[in-house]
Protein backbone atom coordinates (compact mmCIF):
# COMPACT_ATOMS: atom_id res chain seq x y z
CA UNK A 1 0.00 0.00 0.00
CA UNK A 2 2.65 2.13 0.99
CA UNK A 3 4.29 2.11 -2.66
CA UNK A 4 0.90 2.47 -4.13
CA UNK A 5 0.19 5.80 -2.28
CA UNK A 6 3.98 7.30 -3.07
CA UNK A 7 3.04 6.55 -6.77
CA UNK A 8 -0.05 8.45 -6.22
CA UNK A 9 1.43 11.60 -4.75
CA UNK A 10 4.09 11.62 -7.43
CA UNK A 11 2.01 11.59 -10.10
CA UNK A 12 -1.42 13.27 -8.71
CA UNK A 13 -0.42 16.78 -10.57
CA UNK A 14 -0.48 15.29 -13.82
CA UNK A 15 -3.11 13.31 -13.05
CA UNK A 16 -5.36 15.45 -11.97
CA UNK A 17 -5.09 17.99 -14.36
CA UNK A 18 -5.46 14.97 -17.19
CA UNK A 19 -8.80 14.16 -15.43
CA UNK A 20 -10.09 17.72 -15.44
CA UNK A 21 -9.60 18.50 -18.92
CA UNK A 22 -10.53 14.67 -20.80
CA UNK A 23 -12.42 13.32 -18.05
CA UNK A 24 -15.65 13.97 -16.79
CA UNK A 25 -16.59 10.94 -14.98
CA UNK A 26 -15.84 12.08 -11.50
CA UNK A 27 -18.40 14.87 -10.56
CA UNK A 28 -17.70 16.38 -7.19
CA UNK A 29 -18.64 19.44 -5.33
CA UNK A 30 -16.27 22.24 -6.23
CA UNK A 31 -15.42 25.42 -5.27
CA UNK A 32 -15.45 26.83 -1.99
CA UNK A 33 -17.15 25.60 1.29
CA UNK A 34 -17.93 27.40 4.22
CA UNK A 35 -17.76 26.22 7.91
CA UNK A 36 -17.62 26.80 11.80
CA UNK A 37 -15.65 24.92 13.93
CA UNK A 38 -17.44 21.95 15.38
CA UNK A 39 -20.24 22.06 12.07
CA UNK A 40 -21.00 18.65 10.12
CA UNK A 41 -20.16 18.95 6.40
CA UNK A 42 -20.94 16.34 3.51
CA UNK A 43 -18.81 16.45 0.44
CA UNK A 44 -20.49 15.09 -2.60
CA UNK A 45 -19.54 13.00 -5.25
CA UNK A 46 -20.88 11.67 -8.32
CA UNK A 47 -19.40 9.09 -11.44
CA UNK A 48 -21.11 7.30 -14.13
CA UNK A 49 -18.10 5.11 -15.37
CA UNK A 50 -19.82 1.64 -15.23
CA UNK A 51 -15.48 0.16 -15.08
CA UNK A 52 -14.44 2.33 -12.01
CA UNK A 53 -13.16 -0.83 -9.53
CA UNK A 54 -11.59 1.67 -6.97
CA UNK A 55 -12.62 4.79 -5.40
CA UNK A 56 -11.22 7.05 -2.72
CA UNK A 57 -10.90 10.35 -1.43
CA UNK A 58 -7.45 12.47 -0.91
CA UNK A 59 -7.12 16.24 0.99
CA UNK A 60 -4.21 18.39 0.54
CA UNK A 61 -3.29 21.04 2.72
CA UNK A 62 -2.12 24.35 2.02
CA UNK A 63 1.39 23.70 1.15
CA UNK A 64 1.42 20.58 1.97
CA UNK A 65 1.59 16.55 -0.26
CA UNK A 66 -1.76 14.86 -1.08
CA UNK A 67 -3.12 12.65 1.70
CA UNK A 68 -4.98 9.55 1.10
CA UNK A 69 -8.11 9.05 3.25
CA UNK A 70 -10.07 6.26 1.83
CA UNK A 71 -9.80 3.95 -0.66
CA UNK A 72 -12.51 1.08 -1.43
CA UNK A 73 -12.57 -1.87 -3.76
CA UNK A 74 -16.03 -1.72 -5.94
CA UNK A 75 -16.85 -5.10 -4.70
CA UNK A 76 -16.25 -4.64 -0.92
CA UNK A 77 -18.74 -5.09 1.58
CA UNK A 78 -19.89 -1.35 2.75
CA UNK A 79 -18.96 -2.16 6.19
CA UNK A 80 -15.13 -2.20 5.23
CA UNK A 81 -13.27 0.77 6.33
CA UNK A 82 -9.90 1.42 5.38
CA UNK A 83 -7.37 2.17 8.44
CA UNK A 84 -7.19 5.74 7.97
CA UNK A 85 -10.90 6.58 8.54
CA UNK A 86 -10.44 4.18 11.96
CA UNK A 87 -8.01 6.21 13.11
CA UNK A 88 -10.06 9.37 12.41
CA UNK A 89 -13.10 8.47 13.49
CA UNK A 90 -14.69 11.95 12.52
CA UNK A 91 -14.72 11.00 8.61
CA UNK A 92 -17.18 8.70 7.43
CA UNK A 93 -17.47 7.93 3.34
CA UNK A 94 -20.94 7.13 2.42
CA UNK A 95 -21.08 5.08 -1.00
CA UNK A 96 -23.88 3.66 -3.21
CA UNK A 97 -24.11 3.06 -7.00
CA UNK A 98 -22.86 5.99 -8.34
CA UNK A 99 -21.78 8.13 -5.96
CA UNK A 100 -19.02 8.19 -2.82
CA UNK A 101 -19.75 11.12 -0.60
CA UNK A 102 -17.05 12.33 2.21
CA UNK A 103 -18.74 12.88 6.06
CA UNK A 104 -17.04 15.11 8.13
CA UNK A 105 -18.14 15.49 12.04
CA UNK A 106 -17.65 18.18 14.51
CA UNK A 107 -15.20 19.78 12.17
CA UNK A 108 -11.75 20.64 13.47
CA UNK A 109 -9.60 24.10 12.62
CA UNK A 110 -7.02 22.06 10.98
CA UNK A 111 -9.78 20.16 8.59
CA UNK A 112 -9.10 23.41 6.39
CA UNK A 113 -7.52 21.86 3.02
CA UNK A 114 -8.39 20.89 -0.57
CA UNK A 115 -10.55 17.54 -0.98
CA UNK A 116 -10.00 15.57 -4.11
CA UNK A 117 -12.48 12.44 -4.92
CA UNK A 118 -10.91 9.99 -7.00
CA UNK A 119 -11.84 6.63 -9.00
CA UNK A 120 -9.29 4.42 -10.99
CA UNK A 121 -10.15 1.15 -13.55
CA UNK A 122 -7.40 -0.19 -15.80
CA UNK A 123 -4.24 1.50 -14.02
CA UNK A 124 -5.87 4.85 -14.99
CA UNK A 125 -6.59 7.39 -11.94
CA UNK A 126 -9.37 10.02 -12.59
CA UNK A 127 -10.04 12.46 -10.26
CA UNK A 128 -12.65 15.73 -9.83
CA UNK A 129 -11.86 19.58 -9.84
CA UNK A 130 -11.80 19.71 -6.23
CA UNK A 131 -13.42 21.60 -3.24
CA UNK A 132 -11.80 24.04 -0.35
CA UNK A 133 -13.26 23.20 2.78
CA UNK A 134 -12.92 27.03 4.59
CA UNK A 135 -13.08 26.37 8.39
CA UNK A 136 -13.62 29.00 10.79
CA UNK A 137 -13.24 29.81 14.37
CA UNK A 138 -17.30 29.87 15.69
CA UNK A 139 -17.28 33.38 17.27
CA UNK A 140 -20.48 34.27 19.26
CA UNK A 141 -22.18 31.27 19.05
CA UNK A 142 -25.72 32.40 20.14
CA UNK A 143 -27.50 34.53 22.50
CA UNK A 144 -30.30 33.46 24.53
CA UNK A 145 -32.97 35.78 25.98
CA UNK A 146 -35.52 35.47 28.33
CA UNK A 147 -38.36 35.80 29.74
CA UNK A 148 -39.93 35.99 26.00
CA UNK A 149 -42.78 38.07 27.57
CA UNK A 150 -43.55 39.50 30.92
CA UNK A 151 -47.32 41.04 32.69
CA UNK A 152 -46.46 43.48 35.41
CA UNK A 153 -48.76 45.71 37.54
CA UNK A 154 -47.69 49.00 38.07
CA UNK A 155 -45.00 49.49 40.99
CA UNK A 156 -43.63 46.09 40.20
CA UNK A 157 -40.37 44.87 39.27
CA UNK A 158 -38.95 42.57 36.60
CA UNK A 159 -35.56 40.88 35.46
CA UNK A 160 -34.34 40.19 31.96
CA UNK A 161 -31.79 37.63 31.53
CA UNK A 162 -29.40 37.43 28.81
CA UNK A 163 -27.17 34.26 28.22
CA UNK A 164 -24.02 34.57 25.96
CA UNK A 165 -22.58 31.13 24.61
CA UNK A 166 -19.44 32.61 22.96
CA UNK A 167 -17.94 29.52 21.33
CA UNK A 168 -14.21 30.00 20.61
CA UNK A 169 -14.16 33.79 21.36
CA UNK A 170 -13.66 34.83 25.01
CA UNK A 171 -12.19 38.10 24.47
CA UNK A 172 -14.00 41.31 26.51
CA UNK A 173 -17.30 42.04 24.90
CA UNK A 174 -19.95 44.68 25.37
CA UNK A 175 -23.12 44.19 26.48
CA UNK A 176 -26.22 46.86 25.75
CA UNK A 177 -30.01 46.81 26.37
CA UNK A 178 -32.10 49.01 24.93
CA UNK A 179 -35.98 49.12 24.25
CA UNK A 180 -37.74 49.67 20.92
CA UNK A 181 -39.42 52.68 20.39
CA UNK A 182 -37.60 54.62 23.27
CA UNK A 183 -36.29 57.72 22.82
CA UNK A 184 -33.50 57.36 25.23
CA UNK A 185 -31.83 54.75 23.20
CA UNK A 186 -29.23 52.79 25.26
CA UNK A 187 -30.99 52.21 28.65
CA UNK A 188 -28.42 50.03 30.27
CA UNK A 189 -24.38 49.03 29.38
CA UNK A 190 -22.99 46.03 30.94
CA UNK A 191 -19.04 45.84 32.23
CA UNK A 192 -16.98 42.71 31.36
CA UNK A 193 -18.89 40.81 34.63
CA UNK A 194 -20.95 38.39 33.89
CA UNK A 195 -22.73 35.25 35.87
CA UNK A 196 -20.55 32.50 34.35
CA UNK A 197 -23.38 29.29 33.51
CA UNK A 198 -22.95 25.88 31.58
CA UNK A 199 -25.47 24.99 28.98
CA UNK A 200 -26.39 21.54 28.07
CA UNK A 201 -24.83 20.43 25.07
CA UNK A 202 -22.55 23.60 24.22
CA UNK A 203 -18.92 22.98 25.37
CA UNK A 204 -17.76 26.64 26.23
CA UNK A 205 -19.58 28.31 29.35
CA UNK A 206 -22.00 30.81 28.55
CA UNK A 207 -22.28 34.33 30.46
CA UNK A 208 -25.71 35.46 31.72
CA UNK A 209 -26.42 38.98 31.88
CA UNK A 210 -29.51 40.66 34.03
CA UNK A 211 -31.41 43.76 33.72
CA UNK A 212 -33.63 44.65 36.56
CA UNK A 213 -36.35 47.29 36.49
CA UNK A 214 -38.01 48.00 39.62
CA UNK A 215 -41.41 50.58 40.28
CA UNK A 216 -42.94 50.05 36.77
CA UNK A 217 -45.20 52.17 34.95
CA UNK A 218 -47.36 52.39 32.13
CA UNK A 219 -44.01 54.10 29.88
CA UNK A 220 -42.25 51.40 30.94
CA UNK A 221 -43.66 48.66 28.75
CA UNK A 222 -42.17 47.66 25.45
CA UNK A 223 -40.01 44.90 24.16
CA UNK A 224 -36.39 44.87 25.51
CA UNK A 225 -33.70 43.81 23.70
CA UNK A 226 -29.70 42.66 24.44
CA UNK A 227 -27.38 43.46 22.29
CA UNK A 228 -23.94 42.00 22.32
CA UNK A 229 -20.61 43.04 20.90
CA UNK A 230 -17.32 40.95 20.69
CA UNK A 231 -14.75 39.49 18.39
CA UNK A 232 -15.90 42.07 15.68
CA UNK A 233 -19.36 40.85 15.58
CA UNK A 234 -22.79 42.07 16.87
CA UNK A 235 -25.25 40.04 18.14
CA UNK A 236 -29.06 40.73 19.26
CA UNK A 237 -31.62 38.71 21.29
CA UNK A 238 -34.92 38.00 20.00
CA UNK A 239 -36.61 40.14 22.82
CA UNK A 240 -38.67 40.17 26.05
CA UNK A 241 -41.52 41.61 25.68
CA UNK A 242 -43.33 43.66 28.88
CA UNK A 243 -46.86 44.59 29.40
CA UNK A 244 -48.23 47.00 32.16
CA UNK A 245 -51.36 46.24 33.67
CA UNK A 246 -53.13 47.40 36.65
CA UNK A 247 -56.19 45.77 38.53
CA UNK A 248 -58.61 48.33 37.13
CA UNK A 249 -57.84 47.93 33.63
CA UNK A 250 -58.52 44.12 34.53
CA UNK A 251 -61.52 44.70 36.44
CA UNK A 252 -62.42 46.95 33.32
CA UNK A 253 -62.02 44.48 30.60
CA UNK A 254 -63.66 41.58 32.77
CA UNK A 255 -66.44 43.85 32.63
CA UNK A 256 -66.34 44.37 28.86
CA UNK A 257 -66.53 40.45 28.47
CA UNK A 258 -69.55 40.20 30.70
CA UNK A 259 -71.49 42.27 28.49
CA UNK A 260 -70.09 40.98 25.96
CA UNK A 261 -71.22 37.41 26.82
CA UNK A 262 -74.81 38.74 28.56
CA UNK A 263 -75.88 40.42 25.37
CA UNK A 264 -74.94 37.40 23.18
CA UNK A 265 -76.94 35.21 25.89
CA UNK A 266 -80.17 37.70 25.42
CA UNK A 267 -79.82 37.60 21.70
CA UNK A 268 -79.99 33.89 21.37
CA UNK A 269 -83.15 34.00 24.00
CA UNK A 270 -84.64 35.98 21.91
CA UNK A 271 -83.77 33.94 18.48
CA UNK A 272 -85.41 30.92 20.14
CA UNK A 273 -88.45 32.74 21.44
CA UNK A 274 -89.18 34.38 18.09
CA UNK A 275 -88.95 31.10 16.25
CA UNK A 276 -91.15 29.32 18.56
CA UNK A 277 -93.72 32.54 18.09
CA UNK A 278 -93.43 31.76 14.19
CA UNK A 279 -94.05 28.34 14.38
CA UNK A 280 -96.96 28.91 16.57
CA UNK A 281 -98.50 31.49 14.05
CA UNK A 282 -98.39 28.51 11.14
Amino acid sequence: MSTYVSITLCIFGTVHLSAVIHSATVKQDTGVVSASVGDNVTLRCFYDSQVAMHFSWYRQTLGGRPELMSTIYKYDQPSKVFHWLEKNPRFSVHREQGMNHLHIADIHLSDSATYFCGSSHSNMLEFGEGVFLSVEESRLQEIIQGPASETIQPGGSVTFNCTVNTGTCDRKRSVYWFRHGSRHGIIHTHGDQCTRVSTPGVPSQGCVYHLQRTNLSASDGGTYYCAVASCGEILFGNGSKLLITDNEDQKLRILVWLSIIRAGILFFFLAVCLLMYINKRK
